[in-house]
């Protein structure tokens, strides 16, 4: 059974899906843009029989409630307040599932924390330059270039269109696409005063980017086992920055499946047997590296 809950951290309270034995190996899973937790709804039970999954909603995606906006919404407070959600929630070790912003998320904690972080599972969440697509290139005018013309352009990524877009562009059969995902991310990210949150987050993407260099030095210093499985037909996360986590960590494994961004949407069994095997071989009985 999936338990749908809240935790209250320092004011936010943060929405998130659990299952599994209390006393197996935490899986923290990360989802991204226009997303929430609701993207995992079927690889938890896939894999709740062996580990324990958490996945929390982002501030400013699904059914986190946070407190009113106050300035400029960043990665940095995202990443600190899914740090504190998993010292709330106890937890002092986890493998991690990164997507899309669930990545540097995931990555600043292991920054933060890096002795936290037992294993890393990227599903096309991304940390080097080379894998960032042309279709970046609106949003890095924006970096460039923060007016309120270039803001206005990015809304276009917002509408129900564009999200639909995400899940069907390059996925081999969009039949077995579950039209209440990107219908309801597109609902959620139509409540007053959203937009700008996400307007906000593209421009302070750029600080992501500023930050591969670091994650890139945690890479070779921490050597953390790391199994990417990557839809090589994404439009935004290319499959040179999945090759490029061997740069770093020589025993990285790397697999690419046959469909677009929402990988985990047409190929969910398959990614989860990878996962079953990966920390199966990598972790032991208490989830530390092997």
């Amino acid at each position: 059974m999936i338990r749908y809950q809240y935790a209250d951290v320092d004011g936010s309270k943060v929405f998130y899906r659990e299952a599994g034995p209390k006393d197996a190996p935490v899986l923290l899973l990360l989802h991204g843009f226009p997303t929430s937790s609701h993207m995992f709804r079927n690889l938890i039970p896939a894999l709740a029989d062996k580990y324990r999954l958490i996945a929390p909603d982002l501030p400013g995606f699904g059914f986190t409630q946070a407190p009113e906006r106050k300035g400029r919404a960043t990665f940095e407070q995202i990443a600190k307040t899914i740090g504190r959600f998993t010292e709330v929630l106890g937890l002092d070790r986890y493998a991690i599932y990164v997507f899309d912003y669930g990545a540097p998320t995931g990555f600043r904690l292991a920054l933060a924390y890096p002795d936290r972080v037992t294993a890393i599972i990227s599903q096309n969440g991304n940390a080097y330059e080379e894998g960032l697509s042309q279709g970046w290139n609106p949003i890095q005018k924006y970096w460039e270039e923060p007016n309120e013309k270039n803001r206005a352009t990015l809304r276009d990524f917002l509408t129900p269109d564009s999200v639909k877009w995400q899940y069907t562009h390059g996925a081999p059969d969009e039949s077995v696409i579950a039209p209440e995902s990107f219908t309801l991310d597109s609902a959620l990210l139509a409540r007053p005063g959203n937009d700008d949150i996400q307007l906000d987050l593209f421009l302070d993407y750029a600080s992501n980017v500023a930050l591969y260099p670091k994650f890139q030095e945690y890479f070779r210093a921490k050597r953390p086992p790391l199994l990417a499985v990557w839809g090589k037909n994404d439009p935004f996360f290319i499959p040179p920055g999945a090759e490029a986590y061997k740069r770093d960590i020589p025993d990285a494994e790397v697999h690419f499946l046959d469909t677009g961004h929402f990988a985990i949407e047409t190929h969910y069994q398959e990614i989860a047997d990878r996962i079953r095997d990966f920390l199966g071989r990598k972790l032991g009985a208490k989830g530390k590296a092997a």
